[in-house]
């Protein structure tokens, strides 16, 4: 019910963020989702990728700095009120959301976000006592 996450830290420069999919791109691996925070100086590219290890090894290959991390990717409908829904859900059991990003999976018609909790083992106690679909890292990747 985890699903392990990349963060790559970059400076905030032309180049970087190419050079970051165009390395991961050439040894074969497939970006799954991903987001990006930035300051003035420097970013946080979050990835969730379908060869993580080959990924690291790539990345810091090419002089990045990179952590390995752990989150969950649930399953909501696609239709207005289900992510506060959900968000209520966890606010409740005293969860705090540290982080998220987000797709949607037309085929589905669902939203697949990606979370990290500030405590993910009771997150997702919490998701499966409430009936979440918490997706399992072998399908998120074939998404």
């Amino acid at each position: 019910m985890r699903t392990k996450q990349i963060s790559v830290f970059i400076e905030n420069r032309s180049g970087r963020l190419a050079k970051i999919t165009t390395s991961l791109g050439n040894v074969g691996v497939n970006i799954r989702a991903m987001s990006l925070a930035d300051t003035s100086d420097f970013g946080i590219l979050r990835l969730i990728v379908n060869d993580t290890n080959k990924a690291k090894e790539t990345l810091q290959d090419h002089g990045f700095t990179v952590r390995v991390s752990e989150v969950t990717a649930v399953a909501i409908p696609d239709m207005p009120g289900a992510l506060g829904n959900l968000l209520s859900i966890m606010e409740h059991a005293g969860l705090n959301v540290e982080y998220m990003y987000a797709f949607v999976e037309k085929n589905m018609d669902q939203a697949i976000i990606i979370f990290h909790f500030d405590d993910i083992d009771k997150a997702i106690d919490t998701l499966l006592e409430n009936d979440i679909n918490v997706i399992e890292e072998k399908k998120l990747l074939t998404m």
